[in-house]
């Protein structure tokens, strides 16, 4: 039988929480049978056709349900009255804001005019230069905002 040797504590909180260490378990020696093979065999056939069992009777799963498409706000599908500067790029015909830009975009992307070493930067041609207010270059930022003062 091993002794078991207590420490002195450090502090009266250490003092408090001294325990005793316990033996471990002792091992128990038992003889155990070995199954037999066929045994083996009989129960993973048993348990195929159980799980094979319950896969059937499993409920189909429940159909999602498909969300409507998002319809965009009416007022931010206004259509808007073009000024002349703009309607000669974009066209004259009264439409919304987001194809505003989109023709703008068509229009720069046609004549080139996105300038090649810093992307967000467009050249102003003749044209673009009267909705830009007389600059050269406009970052596609800026363009949004100077487009604005041209819708009605």
């Amino acid at each position: 039988m091993a002794v078991v040797r207590k420490r002195k504590p450090a502090t009266r909180k250490a003092a408090k929480k001294t325990t005793t260490r316990r033996k471990p378990a002792a091992k128990r020696t038992t003889a155990r049978k070995k199954p037999v093979a066929r045994k083996r065999v009989a129960k993973r056939a048993t348990a195929r056709k159980t799980t094979a069992q319950k896969a059937t009777t499993r409920k189909p799963a429940a159909k999602k349900k498909t969300k409507a498409k998002r319809k965009p706000n009416p007022a931010f599908m206004r259509p808007w009255t073009l000024s002349e500067e703009l309607g000669a790029v974009v066209g004259m015909k009264p439409i919304p804001r987001t194809e505003v830009t989109k023709k703008l975009w068509i229009y720069i992307k046609r004549n080139k005019l996105q300038d090649t070493v810093n992307r967000r930067m467009i050249n102003a041609d003749d044209k673009l230069r009267k909705v830009f207010g007389g600059k050269r270059k406009v970052s596609m930022f800026e363009m949004t905002k100077l487009v604005s003062k041209h819708l009605k």
